[in-house]
């Protein structure tokens, strides 16, 4: 073991040179391209389907964890499992992220490899109804989460962290670099809070982790509470709808193959410390310790009319609008980011923006069209 003396604040950590987390870091770089047992939590939700069948179709095996809660229609949810499906590759457990022994006794059973925690209460405004669900997954259920990672020796940590956590920010466009301590919602809070936390792992215990800030993702069996399944269910239904700030938005849509290329891809290449890291000058996204935070996005803002518009071509009907000026509560706020950055293989930094190959009509559009055929 050696004492390094670089810990924040002048202060002194130990780094065990034997640690198992290292071993094992080395060792996923080597298997890059070769099966991995890999726990998706949150399976049963729109990005954790996507990216489980991602991985299945890979070659991996895949340790599926979710609590199937109530937070809108669970046959939605059941349905998503249906359409994974049962191959061999494929262990689906119904658990809470809060359940610690819980947590605990599935890594001692299954030992995964990489752990990609998607599984969080999501929604910005429901955060304001039932503020103790977001404490108990978000926070209680990441921390056992990490502490599962700690003891079990994971070699890889990937959580989706959320474009929530940029708050008050103005400057654009978004950057990772950014300060993000200023969240707007209860929802933004507990997700800068997992990227805090995870950094304190990472540092503590070498534990390699990297935060995922998702841009407003959308397509094919996604959440009904999101903006796409809300406006087509007002348009079919020739119902109105509430505009607020009078339609004057913009928002980074992605397109949900563009959020699984990203998380797969990072997944199996573990956080590294920078060792040109700034402590005078730092980069927030960046750390000493095997941390990293990547938005992930289309990197090219939509306007919220642009978007409306849109599906009411694929639709071929209009929707009805109610204009509003934007409420604090309810601000849908403008977004623009840098080209979203992702660790590719055989490359040091590669723009995710090359992986885009659908821009938002196309998008919609292609999810029209497979619910027709």
């Amino acid at each position: 073991m050696e004492r390094d003396s670089a810990g924040a604040g002048g202060g002194e950590y130990v780094a065990c040179a034997a640690y198992p987390l290292l071993q094992k870091q080395s060792h996923l770089k080597e298997r890059h391209n070769i099966e991995m047992r890999i726990l998706v939590t949150g399976v049963a939700g729109f990005i954790g389907m996507h990216v489980a069948m991602r991985l299945l179709a890979d070659g991996h095996e895949v340790i599926g964890l979710d609590n199937i809660n109530d937070y809108y229609d669970v046959r939605l949810k059941q349905a998503r499992l249906a359409h994974i499906g049962s191959p061999n590759q494929f262990h689906f457990h119904k658990l809470d992220l809060a359940d610690r022994d819980g947590i605990n006794t599935l890594f001692a059973e299954t030992r995964p490899e990489i752990v990609i925690n998607l599984a969080a209460q999501a929604g910005v405004r429901y955060s304001l109804e039932n503020p103790h669900s977001y404490i108990d997954s978000n926070l209680v259920g990441f921390t056992n989460i990490l502490e599962a990672c700690r003891h079990f020796e994971v070699g890889h940590l990937v959580y989706a962290s959320s474009s929530s956590v940029y708050g008050l920010n103005k400057e654009m466009p978004f950057h990772e670099g950014q300060n993000t301590d200023h969240p707007l919602a209860l929802y933004g809070a507990t997700k800068k809070a997992n990227e805090l936390l995870a950094h304190s792992y990472s540092h503590l215990f070498n534990l390699p982790t990297t935060g995922l800030r998702f841009f407003t993702v959308y397509g094919p069996w996604g959440r009904p509470d999101m903006a796409l399944f809300k406006f087509a269910e007002a348009i079919l239904a020739g119902q109105a709808i509430d505009v607020y700030n009078h339609g004057q938005m913009t928002r980074d849509f992605t397109y949900i193959d563009d959020i699984v290329e990203g998380v797969v891809r990072l997944a199996i290449k573990p956080a590294q410390a920078d060792a040109d890291f700034d402590a005078e000058n730092p980069d927030a996204g960046r750390s000493t310790a095997p941390w990293r935070i990547f938005n992930i996005g289309n990197g090219q803002p939509t306007p919220l009319m642009d978007y409306i518009t849109a599906l009411e071509y694929a639709l071929g009907a209009r929707l009805k609008r109610i204009f509003w000026k934007c409420s604090r509560a309810m601000l849908w706020r403008r977004h623009q980011i840098r080209s979203a950055w992702m660790i590719g293989s055989g490359l040091s930094q590669t723009p995710l923006s090359v992986l885009v190959w659908q821009n938002l009509l196309n998008g919609i559009l292609l999810e029209y069209h497979r619910e027709q055929a």
